[in-house]
């Protein structure tokens, strides 16, 4: 759809890079999207403590250029999934991904299920919520070790074939998961943890980015715990006169040109903050010296 292919830089505070889009079949995904969790309550659990801010947050992801946003059925749960499309439907321009898998039983308790008609549900649900007519990336956001994995990606690939979903990827996702998913579907994104305190998956990003898969760091800022002092960090954020958190989202993506990292918050202020690390072009040298940051 024509939709999919307009640029937003006429409309928007600042011009974007031509280096910071990301083709995702036929959406153009600036590379500094939106995580839709921190939109909820404490423990990502009921209503956020301030809606008309979570709200005005939101509304000010497609004002700066971000046109990736990324949810779960399990954020709230529910709560996020409604709050985006009470603040930005019909979305236009966005891509709104979701996932599913994963059940609350309270705040910060979370459980997988991988039965298919578990899973159909949680696509079903979630195309409910958003009210789209079909959700342009699913994501399985944890594979359930107590269901055969086959038994998952074969109906996430029916699912597909229905037309509920356009698009798929996994959560928390080793390479030989992505290989044996890919048997049955294509696999577009892979989002697992990572950011510069955690690299434990290396593996999985440098085979995303020899296969143009799109990488998607969850907690891409530590939820705040990044090794500022007695490193580079803090001494490189000052010299672009930036802070440590906008340095962190700048090192991610130079770091390879498949990661979409999706810093989260509901706050305007915050979310106007880790938007301008796009406009942040590390020299290289300051490059590795933030990549030979000790990781955990």
């Amino acid at each position: 759809m024509a939709w999919r292919y307009r640029l937003l830089s006429l409309q928007l505070e600042r011009p974007i890079r031509q280096n910071q889009y990301f083709k995702l079949g036929e959406y153009k995904l600036h590379r500094l999207g939106f995580g839709a969790m921190r939109i909820t309550g404490k423990g990502v659990w009921g209503e956020p403590a301030d809606l008309a801010e979570s709200i005005a947050t939101l509304k000010r992801v497609p004002e700066l250029g971000i046109n990736f946003i990324d949810t779960a059925d399990s954020y709230g749960p529910d709560v996020s999934e409604v709050l985006i499309r009470k603040a930005l439907h019909p979305y236009n321009d966005l891509l709104i991904a979701t996932k599913g898998g994963l059940t609350r039983h309270g705040p910060d308790i979370w459980a997988p299920v991988g039965r298919p008609e578990y899973l159909r549900q949680c696509v079903l649900m979630s195309w409910r919520r958003l009210g789209i007519e079909q959700i342009g990336l699913w994501q399985l956001h944890r594979i359930d070790p107590k269901v055969p994995r086959e038994e998952q990606f074969e109906a996430i690939a029916e699912f597909q074939k229905e037309g509920l979903i356009e698009h798929i990827g996994l959560s928390e996702a080793t390479v030989d998961d992505i290989k044996a998913a890919q048997r049955h579907f294509e696999v577009v994104t892979v989002q697992n943890q990572y950011n510069m305190a955690f690299r434990q998956h290396e593996d999985v990003l440098d085979y995303c980015t020899r296969h143009n898969i799109g990488f998607i760091p969850w907690f891409p800022l530590a939820t705040g715990n990044l090794p500022v002092e007695k490193t580079a960090l803090g001494e490189i954020a000052r010299k672009y006169g930036a802070t440590p958190f906008q340095i962190a989202l700048a090192w991610l993506l130079q770091r390879s040109p498949v990661l979409l990292p999706i810093p989260g918050t509901s706050k305007v202020k915050h979310l106007e903050e880790n938007a301008k690390a796009a406009d942040i072009t590390l020299e290289p040298s300051d490059f590795e010296k933030l990549s030979s940051i000790q990781s955990a």
